[in-house]
């Protein structure tokens, strides 16, 4: 069963990441808030295809759902400034 903590690894072994929380506790949903600079100027879409990148295969084979928010650094700044 995959943990959490694991997740987090495989994210950013693939992906530089300047804050990353994963979170679930079943093994296999799991919930992610990703900020990266890999992300600028890039739509929420193809930040989600970078971070499913990083995930290889795993996501068809341990990860049965993955739900994530992703930020720039900007975005992030922003967001924890209101």
């Amino acid at each position: 069963m995959l943990s959490a903590q694991q997740l987090q690894s495989y994210i950013t072994q693939h992906l530089s990441c300047d804050f990353i929380e994963v979170r679930g506790d079943d093994g296999t949903h799991f919930e992610a808030t990703i900020v990266s600079p890999t992300f600028e100027g890039k739509r929420m879409v193809q930040q989600h295809q970078l971070v499913y990148g990083a995930l290889g295969d795993r996501m068809r084979a341990e990860i049965h759902a993955l739900s994530m928010q992703t930020y720039t650094p900007t975005q992030w700044a922003e967001f924890n400034s209101k």
